[in-house]
């Protein structure tokens, strides 16, 4: 994970992203702190009711959210500051976990959630941001790139299972987070974007299971997708052949395609990076027509993540409130985190409730486009294209 500067500057934050997927299991929590946990909060839901709503407040089941109280237990208590209701009762593990992802998934005001709780919004803002610290401090390991050759290969066997691309390892989209600045900020242009607000950026790329694999994230909106791209560690990785440098594909006879992930027509054409062919659909030949119907339907996984991302964890949804910028990465790497944790858990909180028909994850903007095309890849992109419609010879 990487994310860009803030406040305009050139520094860069960089995260290492430790190797290794989270075994651990965990037991349901307490049936009894939930109810207790209840009775805390006016009007949250009946005693009665309480344990069959739990997945509906927190948005993660009741396994998901022990295991993520277990994550973060030794860095959130091993603190000395002592966080309590209003009526002087010490917030425990739970409670601030609890406290944190209502902060988090509603997307309410420090205030609306410092109400609900009974408690101060000084105490909703101090627990959410050592919560955020702690899921970044202990919860990287959900969000890595693919380590193993066997890891990528499923990735690409369930890509090609979409619509035939072969070799085919991510999705990449960008979205923008909406800010609303004071009246200082708003005087300068950093964080102004094309469509007038101010915003910041975020990068994914994604796997075939809605899975953030890299993101990047700090850079202002007003940067197209292909500056951020370029900005980013995937990029140079993948330009030095340290990344999407493993089996080519044959395709034919003197004929291979690399390892790569496909990107909209905002991205360059890169060896790496397949974009879609430039133009309208009626107005291109049969074999680039259905490649652009291919890989569309294969990068849609990325807009449906993003998508999702954005329902479920509401604080980066709409527009931020005078957000600290300097926190606000951190904030958007902790929600992609625990949408990783939700699918390395096997969550099934939302197979129901949250559909994904709509993929509108970025209202109002439209992507731009790229004319960066590299020589090589367009002809890698052709013979692909080719080799789809069962016109490249052997």
């Amino acid at each position: 994970m990487q994310m860009g500067p803030i406040r305009g500057n050139k520094r860069k934050i960089k995260l290492e992203i430790e190797n290794g997927l989270a075994s651990e299991s965990s037991e349901e929590p307490s049936i009894d702190w939930w109810h207790e946990f209840s009775r805390k909060i006016s009007g949250l839901v009946s005693p009665s009711k309480g344990v069959d709503q739990f997945e509906t407040f927190f948005k993660v089941s009741r396994k998901t959210f022990n295991y993520i109280c277990s994550l973060v237990n030794e860095p959130m208590m091993t603190k000395a500051t002592n966080f309590s209701f209003l009526n002087g009762q010490f917030l425990s593990l739970n409670d601030q976990v609890a406290l944190a992802l209502r902060r988090l998934s509603s997307g309410d005001s420090l205030h609306g959630v410092a109400n609900f709780f009974g408690t101060n919004h000084s105490t909703v803002s101090q627990v959410t941001w050592r919560f955020v610290e702690a899921i970044e401090e202990r919860g990287l390991h959900h969000l890595q790139w693919p380590s193993t050759e066997h890891e990528i290969s499923q990735i690409k066997s369930k890509f090609e299972n979409v619509r035939g691309l072969p070799n085919c390892c991510g999705a990449i989209d960008t979205t923008h987070i909406m800010m609303l600045l004071s009246a200082t900020d708003r005087t300068s242009d950093v964080w102004l974007d094309r469509k007038d607000n101010h915003s910041m950026m975020l990068q994914v790329i994604v796997d075939p299971d809605m899975r953030f694999r890299d993101v990047v994230t700090g850079w202002p909106g007003k940067m197209d997708d292909a500056s951020v791209l370029q900005k980013s560690n995937f990029y140079h990785l993948s330009e030095k052949g340290e990344r999407l440098n493993g089996k080519k594909l044959k395709l034919s006879e003197g004929t291979n395609v690399q390892e790569y992930i496909v990107g909209d027509s905002g991205f360059p054409l890169l060896p790496w990076l397949i974009t879609p062919y430039q133009g309208q659909t009626r107005d291109l030949p049969e074999t680039k027509s259905e490649f652009n119907k291919r890989h569309f339907a294969t990068r849609l996984v990325a807009q449906m993540a993003l998508a999702r991302l954005k329902d479920v964890w509401r604080v980066i949804q709409g527009v931020m409130w005078r957000p600290d910028k300097n926190r606000l990465p951190r904030v958007i790497l902790a929600c992609c985190i625990l949408h990783n944790i939700v699918i390395d858990m096997e969550d099934d909180v939302f197979d129901d409730d949250l559909p994904l028909t709509s993929r509108q994850h970025d209202l109002g903007y439209h992507h731009e486009v790229c004319d960066v095309a590299d020589k090589n890849a367009s002809i890698a992109r052709d013979k692909l294209a080719l080799y789809l419609s069962g016109r490249l010879l052997s």
